[in-house]
């Protein structure tokens, strides 16, 4: 039984027991648009208690604003309770709500094309607010007054670039002039909703005007306020002809469709210190350390953002080593082989990729990697420790810094294919580092 038959056996059991039920939101629109639904959520006439009552496991996720999670086969769907809202207060939440008509229901919803409803009994739409004229015009519309729905929840400033993104519309006129008198309010959402909603519109079909339209609402000021500064900071012509900084950028995101998260930030990112580091020197324009010192900017954005460590971590790399592909054809074959095993080396590949076909278009260094990523692969696994701390303080070694130095310099040799067995290796070491005497 898959999701959409559970969801639709979930409405004939609450409809079987006298309640007015319909499918609800976006899964109604994602089915008029032709597009498989990720869940499926459903609005009734029943009370919580009474949808626990029918249901045999439930979890009462947020049963003070009527919302139940029925589970079925394993699978959660939030069953929602008819409702109006009473005030708001803090820009999020509602004081309280008043479980109402299907009418008032559709009215308290936040877009046109997320306020419709499915009948499934008579296989049919029930739009009463527009929703469908919306959809067919491509066009994200509040329902109701746009000052009154954003004011009652700030955090649909940032819902309306995602949908309009992910949809492909374009914000309803009215709309955009309340977001961009309003985006100051975006302040008062909690990082955590910012950042899931930011990461949607980064992962989506088209990150690089996502950006954009984030920086039209006045939202990207707000909540990026280092990516406004990439703006009109020049980059030398014979590397970037394309233009500033900031265009750049957009340039990188606009060659990514529905990206991990990981790769679409270190896009985002990959620069983000070239304002910081800009330097007219006699030669040309430069950007001395902007690698380094952009990975330890983006980690205290991502902090801020309350990404999790994971992706912290992953994007910071991304953002420290995006330099490192010009130095691939001198390198010695250990240090290319280190370089090239760092992990998640594709996205590391892909972002290089993007950044060269964004400014110069020469993509030498990207080919050269690949190439010798496909010689290394198909070589045996070098035994990389051949000599361990036990091995040097049994040689004579006196046990402290000097360990660490010794072990990476027998792992480079055996990567560059000079060492291949522990006695080998040992001779080596007594050559290379010979004992002091005492």
């Amino acid at each position: 039984m898959n999701q959409e038959a559970i969801a639709r056996s979930i409405v004939d059991r609450l409809i079987s027991s006298g309640f007015e039920t319909y499918l609800a939101g976006g899964c109604v629109r994602d089915r008029l648009r032709g597009v498989e639904p990720k869940d499926f959520d459903i609005a009734t006439s029943a009370h919580p208690e009474q949808v626990q009552k029918i249901f045999s496991k439930t979890v009462p996720v947020g049963v003070q604003f009527g919302v139940i999670l029925v589970v079925e086969n394993d699978i959660p769907f939030e069953v929602a309770t008819f409702r109006t809202d009473g005030s708001y207060r803090d820009g999020r939440h509602p004081e309280g709500v008043t479980f109402a008509t299907l009418e008032d229901d559709a009215r308290r919803r936040d877009f046109t094309v997320n306020g419709m409803y499915y009948d499934t009994r008579l296989e049919k739409v029930v739009d009463l607010v527009g929703g469908a004229a919306d959809l067919k015009a491509g066009r994200i519309r509040t329902i109701g007054q746009a000052e009154k729905r954003f004011e009652e929840d700030h955090l649909r400033l940032l819902r309306a670039v995602r949908f309009a993104i992910q949809l492909g519309f374009e914000i309803d006129l009215g709309c955009l002039v309340v977001i961009q008198g309003r985006a100051k309010d975006i302040q008062s959402v909690s990082q955590e909703r910012v950042r899931d909603e930011l990461g949607k519109i980064l992962t989506g079909p088209k990150p690089g005007e996502g950006i954009r339209l984030l920086d039209r609402t006045g939202l990207l000021a707000e909540i990026l306020p280092e990516v406004i500064t990439l703006k009109g900071v020049e980059q030398p012509m014979e590397y970037h002809p394309e233009g500033d900084v900031y265009i750049h950028t957009l340039m990188l995101l606009d060659q990514l469709s529905n990206p991990c998260l990981e790769l679409a930030l270190g896009a985002l990112f990959h620069d983000i210190a070239k304002p910081a580091t800009f330097e007219r020197a006699v030669d040309r324009i430069r950007f001395h350390g902007h690698d380094r010192i952009g990975a330890e900017m983006s980690r205290v954005i991502l902090k801020r953002l309350a990404f999790s460590n994971e992706v912290t971590d992953l994007v910071c790399e991304l953002v420290a080593e995006h330099l490192r592909f010009k130095d691939a054809f001198q390198m010695r074959v250990s240090t290319l082989k280190r370089f090239l095993g760092i992990r998640r080396f594709d996205l590391h590949l892909e972002l290089h990729r993007i950044d060269c076909l964004s400014s110069h278009g020469k993509l030498d260094a990207y080919h050269f990697c690949q190439q010798k990523l496909g010689e290394f692969r198909k070589l045996p696994p070098p035994p990389l420790r051949l000599v361990t701390g036990d091995d040097l303080i049994a040689l004579g070694y006196t046990p402290g810094r000097e360990f660490s130095k010794i072990i990476r310099a027998v792992e480079d040799s055996i990567l560059e294919g000079e060492l291949g067995d522990k006695t080998a290796a040992l001779a080596w070491v007594r050559e290379k580092f010979p004992l002091k005497d005492k």
